[in-house]
């Protein structure tokens, strides 16, 4: 149930809630408002809240959030402090109305709290999870977007209050670490001491002069700075990928278009800032990044060119495209040209093969921003208007050009869910940012896996056949070697590139500075002109490129221009000194050299690669190779045999580095089985025994995903997997019934289900078959939406099987699309990368009941609940033919 239906059907209980208020005044004397039916507020889309500086017999600020149809309200006896060092005591007092989000003045003396009121902050709140339970809890995380207040905070309650031995309810108002937090300067916020309401300080609120409050609380616009034109809800506050929220000058003024007099021929264009994790704030959109060529297509008078993004005139390259365009108004838009495989995901292999043979009609123009339109400049308009805008310009344009959406929910997620396709990354932007050239922070983008361009400053043979590049980047004066470029050559590969290096042979190296390359026999030296793209594992300690892969030429970028990239840091959290030895850690070595779990080096055994696995201590590096061990035996019948991609994170989940891998690589550990897939000559990782889960935790992998197929035959579907994903905020019950009723349906179709935590946020069911050969990938998934789509069907208000993030407020969504040749799930009992070192838990159906909480499965918990656990007893009995449950389906 979403927050807005949540908070409608409990505003009836706010006559019950406001009662000890009411005794409390005399409304005959003071002109606080009674809450009453006369002057009540309607619960809106956006929880709200307020600050009111109280000059009562102390000096206090009341802070007020919108929940259950009144204001949950608290004293802070100093203030909010922007320093999360700084713990803010905050008294909770009685329940007040809404409409009293509107009050500033003066309470008479000898009335409850008499003294000057100013409304000191507002704006709205979105909470970090069912807010009745954290209440309950005493831990309430939630965002605010206010005027003055922003990000992430927390209240906690102080456990020797109320709930524990004192009389009092006492919590504490803690800023969390975000960018709006101020170390060392928390007060600083409480020198903006006029009234967001009416700008009056506290001496002329007290007199009774100066302007009157603006309401808040009844008017459409929550924020005196920005007007919202969506129908964004408390968990959207951005709006959805139709809506707008539009920036205002400090003066208070929209945002507005510029006319143009004509469009200028090139516009340099917005470029993305490389960070190690994805924002996940509120304010914030997510976009797939694509792998191809960075592209503005500009139109006028009936005549299309695209630039790429140095300016050169690629029009020449992208007739197809070009024509498709020309239909189109005068307009400048911001795009991505791209190749697209056999699963319709962006390929930049099959992009350079197009351009090589001069076969570009197949290639897509992904558009994702409009800046010029309408004889209009756009730029200065946030963002969402731009797109808004710009999916009207495209709407029944012709297929090849196509309109990029766009994601509201947590960067991290959409990120997953994008390695989980095979996709590069995402691109996240400020939501209400305008366009600007060149490089900032409003525009970041995040990688499933490392990828650099490099100049190619050599290339090196092996008894005559071509064996790797070298490459370098440009660092100061120098040109610098970064390594070799080992993998990646297909023949086809090969033979497109061979004649480009002949034509920039140099009779010397080019390569400068510490660390360059030695003349060897077999190495043909280069003139740095030639640029490449690669995919490796990160950069070593010295500044070398590791398990490199060769992906393409780039012909978009100057050689002179590629310097080494490295991720900025969007979270930073301490990591600890100590590691404090527990039952499962007492055979850590706390030492830089190196331990052995089934005879298997386990190099830097005590590096954290989880800060706090929810006891206070990080989980080691050696503790991960252990847990592996522990719950190997239960685990490998579920990932025997089957390709499986490894989410990689060597130093951790607050590391630079995090990385899907799929494909074996150089210096690949010998306990991995690699498996040639038909359609792809590279081989993938298999995990077939024990060892290689240590060898995993080895190399830093933290995550597990197999393929579903059938073990051996990749080809062959072997089971379904259907994730139950809650749109945020809605509570886990709901996600525990929505298992409970597949379930049933499965049963119906006489298919046996499996249960398990995501290790996240939602459920996993899970149903093995013998597909045979009579049913191949597309059948398979066909039936798992069938499956979905009938549920939804039967309770719409409920489920939806459309993945449109703008649909799935207070729904959840019924993922089938894992059921298909390539994709992949979590496994059973796989750790996630995500803070307490969760895991994936095979659960018992007994156990998924109301109140299941799936953060107690643990890294640290898991090995002992499985051991006692008849979770998945009777799995590999369960398989049935799918072939009648086909037609099954046909009947019903």
């Amino acid at each position: 149930m979403t927050a807005k239906k949540k908070t409608a059907k409990t505003a009836s209980k706010a006559p019950t809630a406001l009662k000890k208020y009411r005794s409390m005044r005399d409304f005959t004397v003071t002109a606080e408002p009674s809450g009453g039916a006369r002057d009540a507020v309607k619960p809106s889309d956006q929880l709200r809240y307020v600050i009111q500086k109280h000059a009562a017999t102390r000096l206090h600020y009341d802070f007020r959030l919108e929940w259950n149809g009144t204001f949950r309200s608290w004293a802070v006896t100093r203030g909010p402090s922007l320093d999360p060092a700084d713990k803010r005591l905050a008294v909770e007092v009685e329940d007040h109305p809404l409409d009293y989000g509107d009050f500033e003045g003066t309470i008479p003396k000898g009335q409850y709290g008499g003294g000057t009121v100013m409304l000191w902050d507002r704006g709205t709140w979105t909470p970090q999870g069912d807010p009745d339970a954290m209440l309950k809890k005493g831990d309430l995380k939630f965002s605010l977007d206010g005027e003055k207040l922003h990000g992430d905070w927390v209240l906690v309650r102080m456990k020797t209050d109320k709930y524990g031995k004192g009389k009092r309810n006492n919590w504490l108002l803690i800023k969390h670490h975000d960018k709006y937090a101020k170390d060392g300067k928390g007060d600083a916020i409480l020198k903006k001491d006029s009234s967001v309401a009416s700008g009056r300080a506290m001496a002329a609120i007290e007199s009774g002069s100066g302007a009157k409050p603006k309401p808040f609380m009844r008017a459409k616009t929550f924020k005196a700075d920005a007007v919202w034109q969506s129908k964004g809800s408390r968990s959207d506050p951005v709006g959805d990928k139709r809506g707008v929220r539009q920036n205002t000058s400090k003066s208070g003024t929209e945002a507005k278009a510029k006319k143009a007099a004509r469009l200028p021929h090139f516009v340099a264009p917005q470029l993305c800032r490389l960070v190690d994790t994805p924002p996940s704030g509120a304010g914030w959109v997510h976009e797939v990044k694509f792998d191809g060529y960075r592209m503005q297509l500009r139109i006028e008078g009936g005549k299309a060119r695209l630039f790429t993004r140095k300016g050169l005139d690629w029009t020449h390259k992208f007739g197809a495209i070009a024509k498709a365009a020309e239909k189109l108004p005068d307009a400048i838009i911001d795009g991505e040209v791209c190749a697209l495989d056999h699963n319709g995901a962006p390929d930049f292999a099959s992009l350079q093969a197009a351009l090589s043979d001069d076969k570009t009609g197949p290639l897509v123009f992904f558009a994702f921003d409009l800046l010029f339109a309408d004889g209009e400049d756009l730029r200065a308009l946030p963002l969402l208007e731009r797109k808004a805008r710009l999916e009207t310009l495209l709407k029944k344009r012709a297929a090849n050009l196509r309109y990029v959406e766009h994601f509201t929910s947590g960067g991290d997620a959409v990120l997953l869910s994008a390695c989980r396709m095979n996709l590069e990354g995402i691109v996240s932007k400020r939501a209400d940012a305008r366009y600007a050239s060149g490089r900032g922070d409003s525009w970041t983008k995040a990688k499933c896996r490392a990828g650099h361009e490099v100049v190619i400053g050599g290339w090196a043979t092996t008894a005559g056949k071509f064996r790797s590049l070298l490459v370098g980047v440009h660092r100061g004066d120098h040109f610098v070697n970064v390594g070799r470029v080992g993998t990646g050559y297909s023949a086809p590969k090969v033979k497109q590139l061979l004649p480009r290096l002949k034509e920039v042979a140099a009779d010397r190296s080019p390569f400068t500075g510490k660390g360059a390359p030695r003349h060897e026999a077999g190495v043909h030296w280069l003139k740095p002109e030639l640029v490449a793209e690669i995919e490796f594992a990160g950069w070593t300690g010295d500044g070398m490129v590791r398990q490199a892969a060769f992906k393409g030429l780039r012909a978009d970028k100057p050689a002179r221009e590629v310097k080494a990239e490295m991720p900025k840091k969007t979270k930073k959290l301490a990591q600890p000194k100590t590691v404090k030895s527990g039952k499962t850690r007492k055979a850590a070595k706390q030492s830089s050299g190196a331990a052995v779990v089934m005879n298997i080096p386990i190099s830097h055994p005590d590096k954290a690669l989880w800060p706090d696995a929810g006891d206070g201590e990080p989980v080691t590096k050696l503790e991960l190779a252990r847990y592996y061990e522990s719950v190997g035996d239960w685990m490998l019948p579920h990932i025997q045999g089957r390709p499986c991609s490894i989410v990689r994170a060597p130093d951790g989940i607050t590391g630079d580095q995090r990385f899907f891998q799929r494909h074996a690589g150089p210096g690949q550990s010998s306990l991995f089985t690699q498996v040639i897939v038909s359609g792809d000559r590279e081989p993938y990782l298999q995990i077939d025994r024990v060892e290689a889960l240590v060898a995993v935790a080895q190399a830093g992998g933290l995550e597990l995903h197999p393929w579903n197929c059938a073990p051996g035959k990749p080809d062959v579907p072997g089971r379904f997997v259907f994730d139950l994903d809650p749109s945020p905020g809605l509570d886990f019950d709901a996600v525990v019934a929505a298992a409970k009723e597949l379930k049933g349906r499965l049963d119906d179709l006489g298919l046996a289900a499996f249960v398990k935590t995501t290790g996240g946020k939602g459920l996993h069911v899970v149903t093995p078959f013998a597909a045979g050969t009579s049913i191949g990938w597309p059948q398979a998934k066909a039936i798992a939406r069938e499956i979905c789509a009938r549920m939804a069907a039967d309770s719409p208000d409920k489920y939806l099987v459309n993945m449109s993030k703008a649909k799935r407020r207070g729904k959840i969504f019924l993922d089938y699309l894992r059921n298909d040749r390539m994709a992949t799930a979590v496994a059973p009992l796989s750790p996630r990368a995500r803070e307490g070192a969760p895991v994936s838990m095979p659960l018992e159906w007994r156990q998924v009941k109301k109140g299941l909480d799936p953060k107690k499965f643990t890294l640290r918990t898991a090995p002992a609940l499985i051991a006692r656990s008849k979770a998945w007893q009777d799995y590999d009995k369960a398989k049935r033919p799918l072939l009648p449950i086909l037609k099954k389906l046909a009947a019903k």
